[in-house]
Order: C-alpha cells, then sequence, then structure tokens
C-alpha cells in the first residue's frame, strides 16, 4: 500500500476525514515520543506485563512507569487488566507493534 496522491480537486468532507486522521495520528506520535513510553511498548510488544516487571525491565521507579503507563492508557495504546493487587498491561491492538516494528528496523537493526 503505497501514499496517497492529493490534489486540488478534494472536496470539503475529504479533508475534513483528512485532518480528522491526521489529528489521530498527531495524537498517537505525541503518545510515543517520549523513550520510556517507547521502552515500555518494546516490552509490551513481546505480551502482557505487569507494573512491577516493568519497573525491573525498565530500571525504573514505580511512579515513573505508572506516569508513562497513564498517558498510553489515555491515548488507547495500551489497556489494564487488574488481578487482585497486581495491575498487568497488553497492547490494545496492533498499532503500536507495528509501529515499533518500523523503528526496530529503522534504528536498532542496522547498529
Amino acid at each position: 500500500m503505497g501514499l496517497p496522491v492529493f490534489d486540488e480537486n478534494l472536496c470539503d468532507e475529504d479533508l475534513d476525514k483528512m485532518m480528522q486522521n491526521a489529528q489521530s495520528a498527531s495524537n498517537f506520535l505525541k503518545a510515543i515520543s517520549h523513550e520510556g513510553r517507547l521502552m515500555i511498548l518494546c516490552h509490551l510488544v513481546t505480551g502482557e506485563k505487569s507494573v512491577t516487571e516493568l519497573e525491573d525491565l525498565l530500571s525504573a521507579r514505580q511512579a515513573a512507569v505508572s506516569q508513562q503507563l497513564s498517558r498510553l492508557r489515555l491515548e488507547g495504546l495500551v489497556t489494564p487488566r487488574r488481578d487482585g493487587k497486581v495491575i498487568y498491561y497488553r497492547l490494545t491492538d496492533d498499532r503500536p507493534k507495528q509501529i515499533m516494528e518500523v523503528v526496530y528496523d529503522l534504528f536498532c537493526a542496522a547498529n
């Protein structure tokens, strides 16, 4: 699938839809534009993790991990599940995984 070709003949409805899509894409990209959130997504690509597991994997404090998870949750990228006192997080859908694969290919695989 390639990028669309835009021309001056787009109707107002199509332009409005493009603006809505651009806003959604912008919010998504802002949500992943922090190294801590990127690292969380990297770990969640491999499956559900508890907050404690993420703290250990990231060598980060609970408050920092929870703050980043909150932003990812607000943007609908991760979904929590409570099991007693433990909260687990997983990717909400495949979008973060697809983006992480591109980021990996561009910035990690070649290094």
